[in-house]
């Protein structure tokens, strides 16, 4: 894959922050118009849509019988566990509490990295990761009261553990496939079995369909869903799938900001607080280790990358 200049990266990490920031509360706003099952399945499924008329004219790079298979697995850790999980498990955790335990995915992304792909590990690396989850924690530290459940747990880091699977694949099968047709039909797939199953437990009839319900699910599935995949597998494919993760942890900041600005929740010290722990971990994730030594002695056994 194409490598991307450094002003290309900076640009597409903002956007991809930004956008991945803003679809929290604009999700939480779209559910109380339609069940959650069904509109993880119509966001995805109108992303992937939409993509697909970008994706025609290179119709002869998808060759799906040689392909499919790949297409099937990272529709199912990206779309179908992540989205299905994240839905379903908001219902039994606060948003705060879920998110954290969510962005563990970069932590699990850099450990799967290393492991599968041959990616440097280093110590300042190793403490970046883990810094960058205290600040997304911190960030969130007010929605971490309320009501436990283990279910939603699990639910949770499911979504994270699927998250990085899914991430770690798509790297690896990068030279593989395109990867606008990756996105389309991992987007199409996943958006499919998602409305089929919501079709199966939820209830069409439920979803209000006003100007605000239908304008949020249309910028959701442009911008976030469609926009928002491509970019990051983009990203992915052109960098170190750990760095680029590490500018996830920014997320869950634009999310809360984007409370304060239009939904009136407060702003605390644990979002200053949150920010600065973020700004050292992507430092160090994205430094450069001190020595060939140093890059080296962590570095997999031959057999496991």
């Amino acid at each position: 894959m194409k490598q991307l200049s450094r002003m290309q990266t900076g640009l597409l990490i903002v956007f991809l922050v930004i956008m991945w920031g803003v679809n929290w509360p604009l999700s939480k706003f779209a559910l109380s118009y339609t069940p959650p099952v069904l509109f993880a399945g119509m966001r995805t499924f109108i992303g992937g849509i939409l993509l697909l008329f970008i994706a025609l004219p290179k119709y002869k790079q998808i060759r799906f019988k040689q392909t499919w298979p790949m297409y099937v697995i990272s529709a199912i850790f990206n779309i179908i566990l992540f989205y299905g999980l994240q839905t379903v498990g908001l219902v039994y955790l606060p948003a705060g509490l879920f998110s954290v335990i969510v962005f563990l995915q970069p932590v699990l992304l850099g450990i799967f990295a290393w492991l599968w792909l041959g990616e440097s590990m280093f110590g300042l690396k190793v403490l970046g990761l883990f810094l960058g989850f205290a600040g997304v924690a911190t960030v969130s530290a007010k929605g971490l009261s309320g009501h436990i459940s283990i279910i939603g747990i699990v639910l949770a880091l499911g979504c994270a553990l699927s998250w990085a699977i899914g991430t770690v694949y798509v790297k690896k099968i990068g030279s593989l496939v395109d990867s606008i047709w990756l996105t389309t039909l991992q987007l199409i797939i996943g958006g499919l079995f998602l409305m089929g199953t919501g079709s199966v437990t939820e209830s069409w009839s439920s979803i209000v369909w006003n100007v605000p319900y239908t304008v949020d699910l249309l910028f959701i599935s442009i911008f976030v869903i469609a926009a928002g995949w491509l970019v990051f597998f983009k990203l992915v494919g052109s960098g170190e799938a750990s760095k680029v993760a590490s500018y996830t942890f920014l997320i869950p900041l634009v999310a809360l900001i984007t409370g304060i600005l239009f939904f009136n929740e407060p702003f605390t010290i644990y979002i200053v607080i949150g920010l600065i722990l973020i700004a050292i971990s992507i430092g160090l994730v994205n430094s450069k280790p001190r020595s060939r030594y140093a890059a080296n002695r962590l570095q997999p056994k031959e057999e496991t990358v």
